[in-house]
């Protein structure tokens, strides 16, 4: 597949048929995150590919499985979240959180060893290990593209990260910064409008 076609079919997919990935294409596509560029050139990245269901049960346990009514609208308005485009996106995602990784082929957990505290960074410098390591979840999501799967991401919140430390039992020095569902995307979904930009307004060349 074309570089270019590639980042345009990639998006976020969160209903997946019930289909296994081949091992070798698996294998190619977390290979692809370590092409990704790094700050101090160690790559110091691991990457566990969960396939297991009764694994994948045991992590996603923690993981609530859904949302009432209520309590989206009131996530919407705490998060000021006033955009209609922007709200329909969350009233899509945020129920899905659990079956979106559930139902997907293998769970992947990206895992970063962590040099400093990443959440109390001494200067922007400091963030640089973590920045890398999305570059290498990019490549993830654009390797699944071009293998004709997708992903979807979940930010662990609360408990979560250490909750997974326990069950996957990865080191303590080891910082896990989401959860990657992988899958073949089911044929019926309906796309999620995009916010339309202008990109001559969002190009700046030599000054704002």
């Amino acid at each position: 597949m074309d570089f270019y076609k590639v980042i345009e079919n990639r998006r976020t997919i969160r209903d997946f048929k019930n289909e296994e990935i081949p091992q070798d294409v698996m294998t190619r596509i977390i290979s692809s995150a370590f092409k990704a560029p790094t700050n101090d050139h160690m790559r110091d990245w691991h990457y566990i590919v969960i396939n297991d269901k009764d694994v994948i049960l045991k992590l996603l346990d923690i993981i609530p499985k859904g949302i009432s009514d209520e309590d989206m609208e009131k996530l919407l308005k705490d998060w000021n979240l006033n955009d209609q485009e922007q709200q329909e996106a969350y009233k899509n995602a945020v129920p899905k959180q659990y079956r979106m990784l559930f139902d997907a082929s293998c769970v992947v957990i990206p895992l970063l060893k962590q040099k400093v505290d990443i959440l109390k960074p001494d200067n922007v410098s400091h963030l640089n290990g973590f920045a890398s390591i999305w570059c290498s979840i990019e490549n993830i999501f654009l390797a699944s593209t071009a293998e004709g799967y997708a992903c979807n991401l979940r930010v662990p919140l609360g408990d979560e990260a250490d909750y997974a430390r326990k069950v996957l039992n990865f080191p303590d020095d080891y910082f896990m910064p989401c959860f990657i569902g992988i899958g073949r995307p089911k044929d019926d979904i309906s796309p999620i409008k995009q916010k339309d930009i202008d990109i001559k307004e969002r190009i700046h060349y030599n000054k704002w």
